[in-house]
């Protein structure tokens, strides 16, 4: 009997010890099981982040397709103003022209219609010119009416009939700057693109919120503290370079290539522009993310200043390669226009890695408490 319990003494001794606070490790099957249902709690929460940025696009739409045609022309605002300045013979005056309200009461003057002007539902063919001239209705407000009896084609328009005013013509279709259409569904082809384009634009600040909503609960507290400078950053260079694209680079391209086409007549098609103009807005746009995505880096402590400044050959080359992919001209002219920009970007992300940067070990220094929370699902 000693001897049993002397053996059995021997064989607890020789038992691996468990801690109180040591966690029980179950068998394989049970670990294999609760990594596999982990993966499964992320794949479903990605889905339930993927629908909600997918339902925000839709309801998007929904509002922009009720102002596709309004969205459509600001976008073809400066196409048509190169067409217009490209059609037209551009003539200096040493002084500005009047305007109509500089003229008195009973001014002669001889009117010229536009084009769009219907009267009683009488096309009247543009650049036809009349006589009229300036006086008061019975309100008195000042308008134009014209001087004499009219007869455009078979149809009499009286004396004293009051001509379309300035505003109705300034809203007329101005053919100088019209784009084309190919197709009978190209125009409503157009507006969808546009719709889906301008949802897109629109749900990326929420697309970005539930990124971080996904990610959040793997980061450290220190590391969440970076994602609103990041948003802030990456929401304002990104519309600056959207801006940039469409007031600067655009326009100064499309004088470029309609200048070079001078010889020709001019028939742009409506969406091989959109999707030019597109290309190079967004382009821009992510291009000027540049900085932003230098600050995340330098605050991890992956990208240095002196490493920025030492390749800075490299990236000249690089930059002008992207602006050559990016301008729709092959000159230098309209080439510099995108690589200057980008190349002060650059140089701008030197200046942030050098102030913002830290050391790459400063992360390990993070709270142990840190290390070992439970992750926590964000809202």
């Amino acid at each position: 009997m000693q001897a049993l319990a002397a053996a059995r003494v021997c064989a607890m001794a020789d038992e691996p010890k468990i801690r109180p606070d040591e966690p029980f490790a179950g068998p394989p099957e049970e670990e294999e099981a609760a990594a596999t249902m982990g993966f499964l709690d992320h794949l479903d929460e990605l889905r339930r982040r993927v629908f909600y940025v997918v339902a925000f696009i839709a309801i998007a739409f929904i509002v922009c397709w009720g102002f596709a045609d309004v969205i459509y022309g600001f976008l073809a605002k400066p196409v048509a103003e190169a067409l217009r300045a490209s059609r037209l013979a551009q003539v200096r005056t040493s002084a500005p022209l009047p305007s109509l309200s500089d003229l008195p009461d009973g001014a002669q003057v001889t009117y010229v219609f536009g084009a769009g002007v219907a009267i009683d539902g009488l096309t009247v063919p543009p650049g036809t010119a009349v006589p009229a001239r300036i006086a008061r209705d019975a309100q008195g407000k000042r308008r134009l009416e014209t001087a004499q009896t009219l007869v455009i084609q078979q149809r009499v328009v009286p004396e004293g009939f009051a001509l379309p005013s300035a505003e109705l013509l300034a809203a007329a279709p101005d053919p100088l700057g019209q784009l084309v259409v190919h197709t009978v569904q190209g125009a409503f082809n157009l507006y969808i693109k546009v719709a889906f384009y301008a949802a897109i634009f629109f749900s990326i600040p929420f697309a970005l919120y539930q990124l971080y909503a996904f990610v959040a609960p793997g980061l450290y507290r220190h590391e969440r503290a970076y994602v609103y400078p990041v948003l802030i950053l990456g929401t304002g260079f990104f519309l600056l370079g959207a801006a940039f694209g469409y007031y600067i680079a655009f326009p100064r391209a499309c004088l470029f290539l309609l200048d070079t086409a001078k010889d020709f007549q001019p028939m742009i098609e409506v969406n091989e522009y959109f999707d030019l103009i597109i290309t190079i807005v967004l382009g821009l746009g992510i291009v000027f993310e540049l900085p932003t995505v230098v600050f995340v880096l330098a605050r991890l402590g992956l990208v240095t200043a002196g490493f920025l400044l030492r390749i800075w050959r490299l990236a000249v080359m690089i930059i002008l390669v992207l602006a050559a992919i990016i301008s729709p001209t092959s000159d230098i002219p309209n080439m510099m226009i995108f690589a200057v920009p980008m190349l002060a970007l650059y140089f701008l992300s030197v200046g942030i890695a050098y102030v913002f940067g830290r050391p790459r070990e400063a992360d390990a220094s993070a709270p142990a408490a840190e290390t070992g929370k439970e992750l926590r699902s964000v809202g």
